[in-house]
């Protein structure tokens, strides 16, 4: 029996027991009061304070990388260590990253309009550091290849690669959100694939 027929059986029981099968009308909840909340109205937080206690929460460590752009004379890829990256959504396949709105890496990669996401593995640690730091070749005896669509560079060794497109960018305060449509991904393809993620937790690697 479909859904339309056991709805049907369903009213014909109720009518024969006497149930009101028609319910009477609805009234709304009355629409709450909405507003903004004023900045004098905020509790003050020590942004010293909010690092400490938001360090408590352990989380996965990337390198967003993206592939050189053009109309930069002699600048290659760019790249740069991030903690704040999350799935988003699974239909359409989104991911998204957090990055400073003061950064030198994002308009390069911004510019590139596509990055791949290197989720780094526990042995990565000093990798990490290196993308970590502006100024420098962050890509100097880094091991690379292109990532299939983008062509950015997918770091040899990490755990999980995802490459993308951006999809969006919002305000998020002093950084940007960056939302990403997925076009491929993979694991590092390692033996059996179990690559332990390199983890970060109160200002330091977990190890």
């Amino acid at each position: 029996m479909g859904h339309a027929g056991m709805a049907a059986a369903a009213v014909r029981y109720l009518r024969s027991a006497g149930a009101p099968t028609v319910a009477g009308p609805v009234e709304a909840l009355p629409r709450p009061d909405l507003r903004a909340v004023g900045d004098d109205e905020r509790a003050p937080v020590d942004p010293a304070e909010f690092r400490r206690v938001l360090g408590h929460f352990a989380t996965g460590v990337t390198v967003v990388t993206a592939p050189a752009a053009g109309g930069e004379d002699g600048a290659g890829p760019a790249g740069f260590a991030c903690q704040s990256f999350a799935s988003l959504s699974l239909d359409p396949p989104l991911i998204c990253f957090m990055v400073g709105r003061t950064s030198t890496t994002w308009p390069r990669i911004a510019r590139a309009g596509s990055f791949c996401v290197n989720v780094l593995g526990a042995h990565q640690g000093d990798l990490c550091r290196g993308f970590a730091v502006s100024g420098a070749d962050k890509f100097a005896g880094v091991v690379h290849d292109a990532a299939p669509v983008s062509g950015s560079p997918r770091l040899a060794g990490a755990a999980a690669w995802i490459d993308c497109t951006i999809h969006a960018v919002h305000t998020g305060g002093d950084h940007l959100i960056v939302v990403g449509r997925v076009d491929a991904l993979g694991t590092s393809g390692e033996g059996d694939e179990d690559v332990p993620p390199l983890l970060f937790h109160k200002g330091r690697f977990l190890t």
